[in-house]
């Protein structure tokens, strides 16, 4: 069974209110049509052919708009086996978290449970500040749970968009720190939060996967310094009931050579591109023996990717994210 975490910027502007693709005008993502990135993500899509696909940043669900019927339409259109969608709770953001899934493989169920903390859609009770005061944390996107059931095996399935820390509306340098602190305190809430699910869900005898934009890794910024660890760390444990993902393992450990990335931004004022690691497929300890080919499709770092020019082409014209794929052995 394969499955993958696929960040689409803008895959929202791609679908009208019926959830139809639309192949006039510009698309959201700078200098790239509709028609481009429709056919590029249907070129990245099929070529990963994963079974099960948890989908950041997923067309909108609200009162005009349906998320599952408009990924349902794209899966129709590029005649993806993974052709049917389900969403949890619905955000307020225009990016959706969503699974597409091959029904014919497994039978997959939106399942929160309520154990270890709070269901994503309430409030998280924490001291941020260390004032002795309680915050109460909501997740802007809240992380979708599905219950995964094939042929051999059922697991749970995460599917995260942290919080970004970047500080948006800060009018001068003190007020970027002051604002860049306190989003980090809110990610790292809502880490621990999400840690607390997971490990509740593991010691319960649960075979866990958490797929995702985590937004955060080891190593990204100089708050990571202020407050110890990344929110990817809190993640996956460093106790009882870890979780594994390759990648991160391999960033939390390099220092002369460059970590895996999986996204790419152009910094206009610097004239540069930014990489990073940002999303992870992680495991639990009992699918290590049979989680194995994890890959990142990078249009330059993979070689297959690097070799095949439309595949190339199709990544950096889909989306400013790479896909993360693994499989899971029978």
């Amino acid at each position: 069974m394969k499955l993958a975490s696929y960040n689409v910027e803008w895959f929202n502007t791609l679908f009208d209110d019926d959830g139809a693709l639309i192949d006039g005008g510009l698309s959201g993502r700078h200098g790239v049509s509709r028609s481009e990135q429709i056919a590029a993500l249907g070129h990245v899509f099929r070529s990963m052919d994963a079974d099960l696909i948890m989908v950041i940043e997923a067309p909108d669900q609200g009162r005009k708009r349906r998320t599952a019927p408009a990924l349902e339409a794209f899966a129709d259109r590029f005649r993806l086996r993974a052709r049917e969608a389900m969403i949890g709770f619905s955000n307020d953001t225009q990016q959706e978290i969503a699974v597409l899934y091959d029904p014919d493989l497994c039978e997959v169920t939106h399942d929160p449970t309520d154990l270890g903390a709070p269901r994503f859609d309430q409030t998280f009770g924490i001291d941020l500040d260390i004032d002795a005061q309680y915050d109460e944390i909501r997740f802007s996107k809240p992380p979708l749970e599905v219950q995964v059931v094939t042929d051999t095996r059922s697991f749970r399935f995460y599917g995260a968009h942290l919080k970004s820390k970047a500080p948006h509306g800060a009018r001068n340098a003190a007020e970027a720190m002051r604002l860049s602190i306190s989003n980090r305190r809110k990610q790292l809430a809502q880490a621990i939060w999400l840690r607390r699910r997971l490990e509740a869900d593991m010691a319960a005898g649960h075979d866990v996967i958490l797929a995702g934009d985590l937004n955060d890794g080891p190593g990204l910024d100089e708050y990571e310094k202020l407050f110890g660890r990344s929110s990817v760390e809190i993640i996956m444990g460093d106790g009882s009931h870890p979780l594994f993902d390759p990648h991160a393992c391999r960033a939390l450990q390099v220092r002369l050579e460059a970590p895996p990335s999986s996204a790419r931004f152009f910094i206009p004022e610097e004239n540069r591109y930014l990489e990073a690691l940002l999303d992870y497929l992680m495991v639990s300890e009992n699918l290590r023996p049979v989680a194995q080919d994890w890959r990142i499709w990078h249009p330059f770092d993979d070689a297959a990717c690097w070799r095949d020019t439309a595949l190339q082409k199709a990544l950096l014209t889909a989306s400013d994210h790479f896909p993360v794929t693994m499989t899971l052995a029978d």
